[in-house]
């Protein structure tokens, strides 16, 4: 195993005294993964051990895992159905995929796995844990009086004004938009690389824009009436990242020149590296809005059916 430079070794000493008791095993813990290369995997035998244990990320998974997994116990599924649970379990798993797999720590030297981190975030597990609806499972696994606070909070008319409003969706389909194409603008992307905190806003603002999208798409103020609108918003937002996918693969200059110096241990160019990133934003992702709006188009004429037969036999 090679040896770490100084400088980075005196940076993971400094980061794991600055965490709370609590907190410093699972940081070293995560260090002891991800020591080669300062954390940058250059070959396989690099990306199979590039474990990443950043503790909010697990805090957040185990609890939300807990919860749900209470929260539906308690139920006995009676409000949660078998299918809607397998849901909420392929999201979360691809949340651990996204974020605690080799496919972060990958991210930090390519483009294209970067790129992939985040498709798997908004394409991958934002649906499937709009799908599952944990919300209710998590209201379950609460106390009582803590159930009926959250609520109660719910019920405050600012708050509920608020919320409806972003749950349009003409509203959720701009927030989404607007979230994809301000964070490929290169001085963001860039900063990164550099700064943990500014990539757990970029994390952040993809995969809750995303879980706000699909769900004002699917849980709607129109339910599966608004199907038919939902294929609309669907069919655009393939268009527009697909165009952003489609700027990245054909651009004749390297848009992220931080990874330049990183791609050739892959065997790659960082251009090369770059189409590959477009490629996977314009093709496969593009898929999934087909496949996804497909399956909303035939909810929708099914839901239209069923409303025809209740008309067709009210008196």
């Amino acid at each position: 195993m090679k040896r770490i430079s100084h400088a980075a070794a005196q940076r993971c000493s400094e980061r794991a005294q600055r965490c709370p008791a609590g907190v410093a095993p699972l940081r070293r813990c995560g260090s002891a993964f991800l020591a080669f290369h300062g954390g940058q995997p250059h070959n396989w035998h690099d990306l199979v051990r590039a474990w990443s244990f950043e503790p909010l990320v697990v805090i957040s998974l185990v609890l939300t895992g807990l919860l749900f997994t209470i929260g539906l116990y308690r139920l006995k599924r009676r409000a949660i159905r078998t299918w809607e649970a397998l849901c909420f379990a392929g999201g979360w798993l691809a949340l651990f995929i996204a974020l605690v797999s080799p496919v972060h720590a990958w991210g930090r030297v390519l483009f294209s796995a970067h790129m992939s981190q985040h498709e798997i975030l908004m394409l991958v597990a934002a649906p499937l844990l709009v799908l599952g609806r944990p919300l209710i499972a998590f209201l379950w696994a609460l106390p009582l009086s803590w159930s009926r606070g959250l609520g109660n909070i719910s019920k405050i008319a600012w708050i509920n004004r608020v919320w409806r409003t972003l749950t349009i969706p003409l509203v959720a389909w701009l927030v989404h938009a607007v979230a994809l194409w301000t964070w490929h603008i290169p001085a963001l992307f860039q900063a990164t690389l550099y700064s943990d905190t500014v990539h757990t806003l970029q994390h952040l603002s993809f995969l809750l824009s995303a879980l706000l999208f699909w769900w004002a798409l699917i849980h709607g103020p129109q339910g599966a009436m608004g199907y038919g609108a939902a294929v609309l918003y669907l069919f655009t937002t393939s268009l527009h990242s697909g165009a952003l996918g489609a700027l990245l693969t054909v651009a004749g200059s390297v848009w992220y020149p931080s990874y330049a110096p990183l791609t050739a241990s892959w065997g790659l160019t960082p251009l090369e590296d770059q189409q590959l990133g477009g490629l996977i934003m314009w093709i496969p992702a593009s898929l999934v809005y087909v496949i996804a709006g497909l399956a909303l188009f035939a909810g929708w004429l099914r839901e239209a059916d069923l409303r025809r037969e209740r008309l067709e036999l009210a008196p």
